[in-house]
């Protein structure tokens, strides 16, 4: 079934808005782990090994689909400081959609830097377009207001386009520190398809987040934790801050994969209202108490 077809999604002009229902697509058959923690290897063997437990990308991806991969490119920083996804994972993934029979792959962020020079210094621009992905800046005009008719503070917000249109979306966050939020992963990676003034989420930012985030959540995520950014987050800097902890999450669940990651940083549930809001909505597809997280070391 295509994402758009799944969600009877269709865009109208300002005059009439975009009525976008459903959350989720359906979960693949026969999934034998809930969420995959893959531990001890260089990002593509993280990559690879976590997507052999699943069965691999043709579980999520159908011949012809047209899949948005979406990094975090947001911070004009190289990817040594661990602000950006990546740009090694976010290669092999687009090489797995398209051997999965993807007809075409988007990469795209909303940049809160300038967006050239994070495309370019973030490394994850050179990685993907001689694979043949389709990697753009965003544009304005391509945000197209959706309503939410479930947001509880939030009733409308504009999405772009091109994520809206996908038939399959992956999730490709970066875990780190994050001075409001405590951390960020994969829900609130969901930040950069969103448009207008992001600051206006900041206030009852949990309840906010999850009113936008239950109509987005994409058919997989994939938490980079080959490096993490403990301290002085999202924006980082000092390699002071930046730990090397050789780690992937992988879920068909964004709820279940960002509370699978809470333990890199050392927090609880309890500590992350973003996500204590998702629970609290129903958004996991898993029952947190009997989580199944499948673990694989490679060293």
């Amino acid at each position: 079934m295509k994402r758009r077809e799944f969600i009877d999604f269709s865009i109208k002009t300002a005059a009439g808005l975009a009525l976008f229902g459903g959350s989720v697509l359906s979960l693949p058959s026969g999934q034998s782990a809930q969420v995959v923690k893959v531990t001890g290897g260089e990002p593509a063997e993280l990559f690879q090994a976590a997507l052999r437990a699943y069965g691999g990308m043709k579980r999520f991806i159908s011949p012809g689909d047209v899949v948005v991969v979406k990094p975090n490119i947001g911070w004009d920083r190289r990817p040594e400081f661990a602000a950006n996804t990546n740009p090694e994972l976010v290669a092999e993934v687009v090489k797995a959609c398209f051997e999965a029979g993807a007809k075409k792959v988007k990469v795209f962020d909303y940049t809160c830097n300038n967006p050239r020079r994070c495309y370019v210094n973030s490394g994850i621009e050179a990685a993907v377009k001689p694979l043949g992905a389709d990697i753009f800046n965003v544009r304005s005009f391509k945000f197209k207001k959706v309503r939410l008719p479930e947001g509880e503070l939030v009733k409308e917000w504009p999405i772009y386009q091109d994520y809206l249109e996908a038939d399959k979306v992956i999730n490709v966050p970066i875990a780190k520190h994050h001075s409001m939020a405590r951390v960020t992963l994969g829900l609130k990676n969901l930040m950069g398809v969103m448009g207008d003034d992001r600051g206006k989420l900041h206030n009852h930012f949990s309840k906010k987040l999850i009113d936008v985030d239950m109509h987005l959540l994409p058919t997989l995520t994939i938490i980079d934790a080959y490096r993490i950014l403990v301290r002085n987050g999202p924006v980082g800097g000092n390699l002071a801050d930046v730990r090397l902890t050789k780690t992937l999450i992988m879920s068909d669940c964004t709820v279940s994969a960002d509370l699978a990651a809470l333990d890199l940083f050392g927090r609880k549930l309890d500590e992350i209202g973003y996500l204590q809001e998702a629970y609290r909505r129903n958004l996991n597809k898993y029952d947190r108490e009997k989580l199944h997280i499948h673990e694989i070391s490679l060293s």
